[in-house]
């Protein structure tokens, strides 16, 4: 895909999932701004209006935001290798991040693209007086997930982000606002996460949990609470999930499968083969770009027993007599697989209330909620004796050996948890504590005079 250069709002039209299964390139250069007719037209039948909120989740995975997120972040946190020579890539991994960097910039451009269709999505669907209340509840609640979903990734690899919230038919209102304030980002994620919750139906539509429902906007906020010290919020909105039949947590070698119990919200595509799976498993004589450093290999548990998520997750390699950790979650790389991105999982929710609980001092309910995840991972359970300090400790290492490889999830813990500079700054020779968040891309402030840059960047 091209690296092409966006404004913060872009001339999009709301259109059907066929549209937008276009390629990347096709989708955002699109023609001009839709019409009044236009938006009210695809919202005007419980038809039109469902294929709008599909193309959500298939742009979404055109756009890969799934591998994008997860490969960027991996590497400049310690939970991926970067084993090729992409110049640009090489940036994330040695901690040298150029505000001209292509990969910063379409990463920023293809989640505000999705910011795009929600707000179009939402300001037509809002304004219809047309659709089946059910059905308008319902997809309502999808759309304001995907966008606290985008804003939550961009106000933590970036900080504060312009907060834009109207349709294109307002394109000129917001076209060149300036960053709006972490607090005031978290609170609109919040709010949409709520409203989507209390929208959504508990059972999914359609098969493979591959829409949002109500739990999947209850993980988010036990995520979002987590995220903000919540823990009380964190602690209840977790319980939540928790406390529904329909989810359990698998043996580690079927986790990972579009059938699986443990999936809460999965991103599905036409080939049941996934960006990780391609990326991390690589034929016997060839290098995988990404791969499990040798220092979170060698961290697993192996006695009295070897931890499973050792055995079943990650499979050793030599190439040219070197060793390399293929990361093996997701398993088929070719043909037809049974495999889609799985965005939110049981076993975060079992370690979201494991800390909200510590920090609370409810230690013995934090230790049954760590041992959940252990015990599937064939782990013992720990010591009764741990101190809240010891049991934070402990999160943090099974949320590395549970979470490696995925969705940026060790990058985040790091950087909310202050930990960033102390676990780093000793493996990255030019790690700066102003790493902790991507430059705004220089394309952006070029276009928006408005905008400023992070610390660390200017140059």
């Amino acid at each position: 895909m091209k690296n092409i250069r966006y404004k913060h709002i872009l001339p999009i039209a709301l259109l059907s999932s066929a549209l937008l299964a276009t390629s990347c390139e096709k989708f955002v250069e699109l023609g001009a701004p839709p019409t009044q007719v236009l938006l009210d037209d695809a919202f005007s039948t419980d038809a039109s209006a469902r294929s709008v909120i599909l193309g959500l989740y298939v742009s979404t995975v055109n756009t890969n935001i799934s591998g994008t997120t997860t490969f960027y972040s991996g590497i400049a946190a310690d939970d991926l290798q970067y084993n090729a020579a992409d110049a640009s890539l090489l940036e994330f991994a040695n901690n040298g991040l150029l505000n001209t960097n292509s990969y910063v910039n379409n990463l920023w451009a293809n989640l505000y693209q999705l910011v795009k269709n929600t707000n179009n999505s939402i300001v037509g669907l809002e304004r219809s007086a047309t659709l089946t209340p059910a059905v308008k509840d319902q997809l309502i609640g999808e759309a304001k997930f995907m966008r606290a979903y985008a804003y939550l990734y961009l106000v933590n690899l970036y900080g504060d982000v312009p907060l834009h919230l109207k349709s294109d038919l307002e394109i000129f209102d917001e076209a060149s606002l300036g960053r709006t304030a972490v607090d005031a980002v978290y609170s609109q994620i919040t709010a949409d996460l709520l409203d989507a919750e209390s929208k959504l139906a508990a059972a999914y539509e359609g098969t493979f949990r591959a829409r949002v429902n109500k739990h999947a906007a209850s993980a988010l906020l036990a995520r979002v609470y987590l995220y903000r010290g919540d823990y009380a919020n964190a602690e209840i909105y977790a319980s939540k999930v928790l406390q529904e039949s329909m989810y359990s947590l698998p043996a580690a070698t079927s986790n990972f499968t579009n059938t699986s119990t443990e999936i809460i919200f999965q991103l599905a595509n036409l080939s049941g083969i996934t960006v990780f799976a391609t990326n991390y498993i690589t034929l016997p004589t060839v290098i995988p770009a990404y791969s499990l450093p040798n220092a979170v290999y060698d961290s697993f548990e192996t006695t009295p027993t070897v931890d499973l998520r050792k055995t079943t997750w990650v499979s050793p390699k030599t190439v040219s007599n070197k060793a390399y950790y293929a990361i093996t979650k997701y398993k088929a790389t070719a043909g037809t697989g049974n495999e889609y991105h799985v965005v939110l999982r049981l076993a975060e929710q079992y370690l979201i209330r494991a800390e909200a609980r510590a920090n609370r001092n409810n230690l013995s309910g934090a230790k049954a909620d760590i041992d959940a995840v252990r015990s599937r991972a064939g782990l013992s359970a720990l010591p009764a004796n741990l101190t809240q300090a010891q049991l934070l400790s402990a999160i943090e290492t099974e949320r590395l050996h549970e979470f490696f490889g995925e969705y940026a999830h060790r990058w985040l813990d790091l950087k909310r948890t202050n930990r960033a500079t102390a676990v780093l700054s000793p493996v990255k020779a030019n790690w700066q504590a102003t790493d902790v968040l991507f430059p705004i891309p220089n394309a952006q402030i070029v276009v928006n005079g408005n905008l400023t840059q992070n610390p660390g960047y200017n140059d």
